[in-house]
């Protein structure tokens, strides 16, 4: 269901992330917003002002300008107080991490989405949310992914120790004008295979008994997710099991998993249930 959004009273907020990072993607946002409606403009400095400035908000419709994480943030806040279903939420994506804001169909450069709170259309999405009251906006993954591998350790402008005195004192003088980088802890192993229990609507779709590579589950349509689970393959390849459902459980022994900007974990046991409708967001008109 879609409908036009109103843009002559807005809220924006600017997280402060995005203001470091991309300093010309938010004054340019912050232009065609003001040439566009009435705007009220925000730069809180931590998570705790963001919270303040969103709970103050009025009549006004919430634009949020930064990352995933910014957008995960308001949503988070506004479902625990209850307050999305007469909400609409407007978001400029400007900074790293934009997989998520992809994925809704938000536009990604600051003129198109800029003009999308302007001129789009209330959108209502599906959310998981898990029994600690977590939100969920795109897909989670069982097990979380990989790290990314350490950078390797610097030289101090590449002067060796040898046994020399004088190359010795060269050697301590270049490394007090150019610190070395720490020496970082190695990264932990890639996950293996796990054994969960994936339940989806109360029926099980994998147990225990069956290691598996790895999960998803992804809001799907008319209030159903989409799960994957992708069991070991021993000779043949096993093909993967997928199912949809309101309910999803995953039962193991701690595991974690990668939801949307971040990991969660460790757990034993998680239940996610699709909220249907829950999140009304602006995006492009079709």
């Amino acid at each position: 269901m879609a409908t036009s959004a109103t843009s002559d009273q807005l809220l924006v907020v600017i997280d402060p992330v995005a203001r470091r990072t991309d300093g010309e993607s938010v004054r340019i946002a912050k232009d065609v917003l003001s040439a566009g409606a009435t705007t009220k403009v925000c730069m809180p400095e931590g998570p705790e002002e963001f919270a303040r400035v969103l709970a103050r908000r009025g009549s006004r419709r919430p634009v949020v300008v930064g990352d995933d994480r910014a957008l995960l943030r308001a949503v988070s806040l506004l479902h625990r107080q209850r307050e999305l279903a007469g909400c609409a939420l407007s978001f400029v994506p400007v900074g790293g991490a934009l997989s998520v804001a992809r994925s809704l169909g938000v536009p990604t450069g600051a003129v198109a989405a800029a003009r999308t709170v302007l001129d789009g259309v209330e959108r209502r999405l599906d959310l998981l949310v898990d029994d600690s009251d977590g939100v969920v906006l795109g897909a989670l993954r069982i097990p979380a992914p990989a790290p990314q591998p350490p950078e390797p350790e610097l030289e101090a402008a590449g002067v060796a120790g040898a046994g020399h005195p004088w190359l010795r004192t060269c050697q301590t003088l270049v490394r007090t004008l150019v610190p070395a980088r720490p020496v970082r802890e190695p990264a932990p192993p890639a996950p293996g295979p796990s054994r969960l229990r994936v339940e989806v609507d109360g029926v099980t779709l994998v147990d225990l008994g069956q290691p598996v590579e790895a999960v998803s589950v992804t809001p799907g349509a008319a209030g159903l997710a989409e799960v994957e689970v992708r069991p070991v393959s021993v000779g043949a390849e096993a093909l993967p099991l997928r199912a949809s459902g309101r309910t999803v459980t995953v039962t193991g022994a701690d595991f974690r998993y990668g939801a949307d900007a971040g990991v969660a974990g460790p757990v034993r046991r998680r239940t996610w249930t699709v909220w249907e409708g829950a999140l009304g967001l602006t995006l492009p008109g079709r």
